[in-house]
């Protein structure tokens, strides 16, 4: 495992990194502590929408990967490139010390880790095992126990930014785990982000990751309702989408990722809302965000809302669409 950098932060506790503001202290170290590392296999597990270009990130950066998806197919692109592909999670911890999994629900992780061929039945001590998956807080809080003891560090963190910050290595990490372990994983997640940040204790990278997926989940569906109602008061929708986006209105389902079919480029609504975050997806972090809710006692009246019509659109055929398909939803729904 990289050695351990110290880096501390304000008094809050809450430290921060980007790759455009390096810790002076820190580089000597972490450049050399890369040149050295990057001759070492690191493990991937999850190749889907996300983990793909993730892991082709991490390839670019020199990292030699040893890779397993569930789905032989997923891997067949790395295992042209020279990369090794094994048959297990097992397997990839047999071979790495350093592990990054990347999987869709908390039972998919739980299966990685803990299954009967899970990573933790040849785990290493000492190994480093990083869950970018955005799952239930209490789940990583068990893995955390669990991997502690078999004598390797957990950390958990989930990802913001979407496919596209994926393909050009701009997402934002959310980290929770043991301080002194934040330099080591953030060696590999500067490789695949822009920016890294220490949330504290196991679990709070995935607290972050839930309710920053609920306001994204609320703020498409806002902009998908305006989009809609000023369509139909015959605005042109590009026109539209550019006073919102030098407005007040503007967010980034506005300016990034806009719902409406022929507005931007590059982006799933351009595409038929195929690629990009599934509408699946979104609402299971919507389930999470609404336990959590009711565990703390917190109101959550439009994060329900807005699970409720994801959880409607999933029954409706828009569970393999990206979650902005909530546009062409709203567009077809007369009950609304």
């Amino acid at each position: 495992m990289a050695a351990s950098v110290w880096l501390r932060g304000a008094a809050s506790g809450l430290r921060y990194w980007s790759r455009r503001q390096w810790p002076a202290a820190a580089n000597l170290e972490a450049v050399c502590s890369r040149s050295v590392a990057s001759k070492t296999p690191v493990g991937f597990i999850g190749l889907g929408n996300m983990g793909n270009p993730m892991a082709k990130n991490l390839m670019k950066h020199g990292y030699p990967l040893v890779i397993y998806d569930v789905f032989p197919d997923a891997c067949k692109e790395f295992h042209d490139a020279g990369e090794q592909v094994v048959s297990s999670p097992a397997d990839v911890a047999e071979k790495a010390d350093r592990i990054i999994t990347m999987l869709p629900t908390s039972t998919n992780a739980i299966e990685a880790y803990s299954g009967a061929n899970g990573i933790l039945k040849k785990v290493k001590k000492g190994s480093l095992l990083i869950d970018s998956s955005t799952i239930d807080p209490a789940v990583s809080k068990e893995l955390a126990k669990e991997v502690e003891r078999m004598g390797a560090v957990f950390m958990d963190a989930p990802v913001s930014g979407g496919v596209g910050a994926a393909r050009s290595g701009n997402l934002t990490f959310m980290v929770g785990g043991v301080e002194e372990e934040f330099a080591a994983a953030q060696e590999l997640l500067g490789c695949m982000g822009a920016n890294v940040v220490y949330c504290g204790a196991v679990g709070t990278g995935q607290a972050a990751k839930i309710c920053n997926n609920m306001l994204l989940a609320i703020t498409m569906i806002g902009t998908a309702e305006t989009m809609n109602l000023g369509i139909r008061l015959g605005l042109d929708p590009k026109l539209l989408a550019k006073i919102l986006n030098m407005s007040s209105g503007r967010c980034w389902s506005s300016d990034t990722y806009n719902p409406v079919p022929g507005v931007m480029d590059g982006v799933p609504s351009a595409n038929n809302y195929q690629g990009g975050f599934g509408t699946t997806l979104m609402a299971k972090d919507l389930g999470l965000a609404q336990d959590s809710a009711t565990s703390t006692k917190s109101p959550i009246l439009l994060g329900s809302q807005a699970h409720q019509i994801y959880r409607m659109m999933c029954a409706k055929g828009y569970s393999k669409k990206d979650f902005s398909s909530v546009f062409q939803y709203l567009r077809e729904e007369e009950t609304f």
